[in-house]
């Protein structure tokens, strides 16, 4: 019985009510679904000679059992059980720990085929996998599932091999024959066959590339399929700015822009004259001038007549943020307004009324900026500071406050090529890559954590000489679980250490929002010395009397963390240092540590963190940015996802694609998606 890809789980042979609830609890609920779920590896059974069988390397061999079964109990449920096995010329030892059971099936002179990792020092096979007879039916490559529940692969493998049988001719081909033959890849019926049951390991390759370049190729056709969508629908304003005042402002400013910075003003500034809305992402390393771009870029919307927007996660942040841009626009007549939680009722009413009036040109805070009240007369150019660290429907609050304003995100967090048009598809996005000339760069150390003494010594010559210190701890207070510094203690013991010659501050997430910033302004004061904190002060924090910075247990941080930790320092005339104190006990953590004192260029960095830890380990297990790909890996498929990326810009650009029958899977795959209606991913 032929059967079509859309049916039931529970119309292929052997599949009862029972076995079709197991399936539906692995999101199988249908043919289709059954054969979208790849096997994450496969066992390869292929006879090997052992004469050429690398150590600690998995291995099949066919022998003839030539000692009787030995057995060890080695206390509750645990045993070892043993025999000699006879392999072509090699006599070895094949070793099954916990299968006492098999001692009958394991007579003198009895034919079987053992699976396990090869010891070739010792001549010994540890045994994972155990068949009786000969290696006649069994085939080489058999798929494994990433399954839960009840579900045991033998049975999945039989079920897919039923549906596969069952559906043959059936499958709906999305690849036109074009793209297909020009990347020399399967139908879609072969590389099903291939990649569940494949017959070597070239098969599973093929395949491989087959359904990673279709999910990619989806995936770019959706995000620039939005992109698409919203600059036909969502019709913003032309922002005629004067550039002749905009030059100026340029030329008033105390320092010389970089390339970099030239660079990305022109995109912002073309974008600002487009009708179409600007949806964009500035990423720039720590320092590189992302404040001043935003400047510039706002200026330029008010020269138009409209009003800017600059929202910031932290009330000191965002305090620094308006402190800079006064200083920078007032000059040239600029209203510059201030928005916290924290502004009096008062003060706030006035505020919000010459806002909406238009009297206020520039309107910089916190989230205060996105509740119902605040209206704006004129908003044209909106920007939002490290927008990770908002929600979703906060940065859309924001985005919303008036008839399309054009929007910006910014973010210090270098985010590697890759992951940026996986993760910000749907943005177009600028990158500062260029430090402004004079900067110092950090230097870096890695100690061993017995350096402590010396480490502390360095500190207090910094601190003698009238600048400060940040001391970072991975937690906040001690963890019977973890054997790490906590800054409670660190606290105190700096505290003591420093006693009647400096101050040391602590701060750390659970403390209320108030006190923190009420003690990261005692620290911009300098009215504390040595701050002791966690990670909350890796992002936007500007101290630039802060010369010092000690990373205590720095392995217990991504490259990028640290990163974004070391960037708080270096920010003002003097040299500054940062000391990573860890002991790593993995060669990962090593590496980790001896990249950290080789660079200071945060993309360089972003780039290895993401080769070490992997994408989501990047982003961090609650960011929503990555999307989830069943075969794909954007890091390792890279290539790939370039070449859909430039062949769905094509795509769309197409009379064909639009048109044509064979392009008709792809279309309604945009269509299902909602690229097409406008939708966003944020």
């Amino acid at each position: 019985m032929t059967l079509s890809i859309h049916d039931s789980v529970t119309t292929i042979k052997g599949v009862g009510k029972a076995a079709g609830e197991q399936l539906e609890a692995l999101g199988v609920s249908t043919l289709q679904d059954l054969f979208m779920t790849f096997p994450y590896r496969h066992e390869d059974f292929r006879l090997k000679d052992l004469t050429e069988t690398p150590h600690n390397e998995r291995v099949t061999i066919e022998g003839r059992v030539e000692s009787e079964p030995s057995i060890l109990f080695l206390g509750k449920n645990r045993s070892r059980l043993q025999i000699r096995l006879l392999a072509g010329r090699h006599l070895v030892k094949a070793v099954f720990f916990n299968q006492h059971y098999l001692k009958e099936r394991l007579s003198l002179g009895t034919i079987v085929t053992v699976t396990g990792k090869w010891d070739r020092g010792r001549q010994v096979i540890n045994v994972s996998n155990f068949k009786d007879g000969p290696k006649t039916d069994q085939a080489d490559f058999e798929p494994v599932y990433s399954l839960k529940g009840v579900m045991h692969q033998k049975t999945f493998r039989r079920f897919m091999r039923s549906a596969l049988d069952a559906a043959v001719g059936q499958h709906a081909e999305s690849l036109p024959a074009d793209i297909r033959e020009m990347y020399r890849l399967p139908a879609i019926g072969n590389g099903l066959e291939m990649i569940h049951f494949p017959t070597s390991p070239a098969d599973v390759k093929h395949a491989r590339r087959r359904f990673v370049y279709e999910e990619l190729l989806m995936f770019q056709l959706k995000m620039l399929g939005m992109k698409k969508a919203r600059k036909e629908a969502e019709k913003g304003v032309a922002i005629d700015y004067d550039l002749a005042k905009v030059k100026t402002f340029i030329a008033a400013l105390p320092f010389e822009l970089t390339g970099a910075q030239k660079r990305v003003v022109n995109e912002l500034c073309g974008e600002l004259k487009s009708p179409t809305r600007m949806n964009r992402l500035l990423q720039g390393d720590v320092g590189s001038g992302k404040t001043v771009v935003a400047a510039i870029a706002l200026y330029a919307a008010i020269t138009a007549g409209f009003q800017g927007a600059l929202m910031a996660p932290t009330e000191i942040l965002a305090e620094q943020h308006a402190s800079t841009l006064a200083e920078w626009l007032e000059p040239h007549g600029i209203t510059v307004a201030f928005l916290a939680g924290s502004t009096k009722a008062k003060a706030r009413r006035d505020l919000l009324e010459k806002l909406e009036s238009g009297e206020v040109d520039l309107l910089i805070g916190t989230h205060a900026l996105i509740q119902p009240d605040v209206i704006f007369k004129n908003p044209g150019l909106v920007i939002t500071d490290e927008q990770h660290r908002f929600g979703v429907e906060q940065r859309r609050v924001l985005r919303d406050k008036g008839l399309n304003p054009d929007v910006l995100f910014m973010t210090a967090t270098p985010i590697p090529r890759t992951l940026a048009i996986t993760a910000f598809g749907e943005m177009d996005v600028s990158i500062l890559d260029e430090l402004p000339a004079g900067r110092k760069l950090i230097e870096t150390h890695w100690l061993k954590e017995d350096s402590l003494l010396p480490v502390l010594r360095k500190m207090e010559n910094e601190l003698s000489a009238g600048r400060q210190a940040y001391v970072i701890c991975p937690l906040i207070e001690e963890s019977d679980k973890l054997d790490v510094q906590n800054a409670v203690d660190v606290h105190s013991q700096l505290s003591t250490h420093f006693s009647g010659k400096y101050t040391v501050g602590l701060m750390h997430g659970r403390l209320h929002s108030d006190d923190k910033d009420a003690i990261m302004r005692d620290f911009s004061e300098g009215k504390i010395d040595v701050l002791v904190s966690t990670t909350v002060v890796e992002v936007g924090v500007n101290v630039p009397n802060a010369t010092f910075m000690l990373i205590y247990d720095a392995t217990r941080f991504g490259l990028a963390q640290l990163h974004q930790l070391r960037g708080r320092v270096g920010r003002g005339a003097e040299q500054s240092y940062c000391v990573l104190l860890a002991d790593p006990k993995t060669e990962e953590g090593k590496e980790r540590m001896q990249t950290m004192t080789e660079t200071n260029d945060g993309f360089v960095l972003a780039e290895k963190d993401l080769e070490l830890r992997g994408a989501g380990d990047f982003f961090g297990k609650k960011q929503s940015g990555m999307p989830e790909f069943k075969v794909a890996d954007p890091v390792h498929d890279y290539r790939a996802l370039e070449t859909a990326r430039k062949d769905a810009e094509q795509l769309l650009e197409s009379r064909h694609f639009w048109e044509d029958q064979e392009y008709a899977i792809l279309r309604s795959h945009l269509e299902e998606s909602g690229a097409l209606s406008g939708d966003r991913i944020d």
